[in-house]
């Protein structure tokens, strides 16, 4: 990066433009003769030149110019950013219970061949598998927070507690299965367990994000909400997801290597439940009816919890002022022996 630090010097520039004006029209050195003949014969035929008393002058001219731009005092250097991201410590807190191996179906499938067919090539996924691949996405988008991982069914497990180590949360989080813990679905616990992690937490935002697609169907110490009422009171904010839709199927592998359906569910979920969970902390409810919905909430939660950026700007400057002015005073110093030497005229 290059700058003057004293620019305004550079109205000295047209003071000196002025002045060379002024010098340039003045009338050379003139000798008084009888007859210009035998001048006009001796450079009858030769080209033009610029009378060598300018030359001194032009030298004299550049030479000031470049001591004014050292008055600027020129300087080169370096200017960097650094930028501090203020994360928010995040807790993701994802339901494993038996029923998020159903496959939600979206309204554009007609019939269970096409679907399927959907689910052999990987087109359609169960539940668990859209909502690991969202979460992935969603910690990948978010390397300045410190996110851990909560699964849950009729008991909360902790996987990983809040981490910048976010390869590690995502090898952890692919090696959960629907029906991994005891079934059951307890929405007390992991959040009690969430809560508990981010109360003492430094960082200025601090959220839970609840995955489920079930009912409470568990009797905790706490309800649900008293839980959402205590994570308020730590200043912990809880958005809830509600996944599935009641076009959602089962399919398991039979003997012969095909699909096979083996049930639906209506998805009951309570709705009104995941809304007031929310409301008592601050937090906002979302509905992922199907992959294509989970991945806009997820979106929408990002865009919702914006990390603070901070920067810090260092600059370092050198100054150059010394070869401008060196070089300015050796060309007037070539201008003065020009006019005592090759330039000088004769009266």
């Amino acid at each position: 990066m290059f700058r003057f630090e004293q620019p305004w010097f550079a109205l000295l520039l047209l003071l000196l433009a002025a002045g060379l004006v002024w010098a340039w029209r003045l009338p050379p050195p003139t000798l008084l003769v009888s007859d210009l003949t035998p001048f006009r014969r001796a450079f009858a035929g030769r080209r033009r030149r610029l009378p060598s008393w300018r030359l001194p002058l032009l030298l004299t001219a550049a030479g000031l110019s470049l001591c004014i731009v050292a008055l600027m005092r020129p300087q080169a250097g370096t200017e960097q950013t650094i930028r501090h991201a203020l994360g928010v410590d995040i807790m993701l807190v994802l339901d494993v219970s038996g029923s998020m191996q159903l496959v939600d179906v979206p309204e554009d499938y007609a019939n269970l061949e096409q679907v399927a067919r959907a689910v052999q090539s990987g087109v359609l996924k169960d539940r668990i598998s859209v909502a690991k691949d969202e979460l992935k996405r969603f910690v990948e988008k978010r390397p300045d927070d410190r996110i851990g991982l909560i699964a849950f069914s009729r008991l909360p497990y902790m996987v990983c507690p809040p981490t910048l180590d976010h390869d590690f949360l995502t090898g952890m989080l692919a090696n959960l299965q629907a029906g991994m813990l005891p079934d059951g679905t307890n929405l007390a616990g992991p959040l009690a367990s969430a809560t508990h992690r981010l109360k003492d937490s430094p960082a200025k935002r601090r959220v839970v994000v609840l995955f489920t697609d079930g009912v409470n169907n568990i009797q905790d110490k706490v309800s649900p909400v008293q839980a959402a009422e205590l994570a308020d009171k730590f200043k912990v904010t809880i958005h809830t997801v509600g996944i599935g839709s009641p076009r959602a199927v089962m399919f398991v592998r039979g003997l012969n290597g095909g699909l096979q359906v083996r049930g639906g569910d209506e998805a009951p979920l309570d709705k009104k439940l995941l809304e007031d969970i929310a409301k008592k902390s601050g937090g906002r409810f979302f509905a992922a009816r199907d992959s294509r919905g989970f991945s806009q909430v997820m979106d929408e939660i990002d865009r919702l919890e914006k990390v603070q950026i901070e920067g810090t700007q260092y600059r370092e400057y050198h100054e150059l002022f010394s070869a401008w002015l060196w070089a300015g005073l050796l060309l007037i110093l070539a201008a003065g022996l020009l006019e005592k030497t090759f330039c000088q005229t004769l009266p």
